[in-house]
């Protein structure tokens, strides 16, 4: 990304973390600094997957795990969450390192998130992490609305299988609320489940702060 991209973004990072450290309603936040920097649509949802208010990011970081915390564990996964992350990472789509220490795409797939090319090397991806650090047993869990979830949740279980980690993957009509209710770790980089999760850890962005060549992601903390 090139400076003349970033820095108006960077203006603006500055300007909403005032603002939603002094509680002004997100929204209107958002629309305030966007304005005042004039900023594009994509520029825009840069910033919204980016900048946290001050205190809850701080709160955030204090509350994600790493991943040698996993081992021996339950854990229970916010398999879309994870998935799309990884793919935007394969794919080379724009990923931010927020302010509260969790990697995310910008949000653009959403709700038209359907399986693709990359989807198998994801969740290889996050299954080998998950073995690989000595998770005791997983539970993935899929948002069911999403197209072909169940078709997925057959892919994850057969790649679980063949990595010899124990568990489950389905798909469930609101996965955020049974993780929030998870006595185990979490796995998710969603803003509203580490503050929910009792143990929240960002594997995604574990496994991407990992890869060679690293992908390239947008940081909006002053220079």
């Amino acid at each position: 990304m090139t400076d003349i991209y970033l820095e108006p973004l960077r203006q603006a990072a500055v300007d909403l973390r005032y603002l939603l450290g002094r509680g002004y309603p997100r929204e209107l936040g958002l629309k305030l600094t966007g304005d005042r920097w004039g900023l594009d649509a994509d520029q825009r949802q840069v910033l919204r997957r980016a900048v946290v208010a001050p205190e809850r990011a701080r709160a955030r970081r204090d509350r994600l795990l790493p991943p040698t915390a996993l081992k021996g564990q339950a854990v229970g996964v916010d398999g879309h969450n994870v998935i799309i992350t990884l793919e935007s990472a394969l794919l080379g789509a724009v990923l931010v390192e927020a302010d509260d220490g969790a990697v995310r795409d910008i949000g653009q797939i959403g709700r038209h998130y359907g399986p693709g090319p990359h989807t198998e090397t994801a969740v290889r991806l996050m299954i080998d992490a998950l073995a690989e650090a000595g998770a005791a047993r997983s539970v993935i869990l899929l948002d069911a609305p999403l197209p072909l979830s169940g078709q997925l949740a057959g892919v994850i279980r057969q790649v679980m299988e063949r990595a010899g980690l124990a568990g489950q993957a389905r798909a469930v009509a609101a996965p955020e609320k049974e993780l929030a209710a998870f006595e185990g770790i979490v796995v998710s980089g969603d803003g509203p489940l580490i503050d929910a999760a009792a143990r929240p850890l960002d594997l995604a962005g574990a496994i991407i702060r990992g890869m060679e060549p690293r992908p390239e992601m947008i940081s909006l903390e002053q220079a």
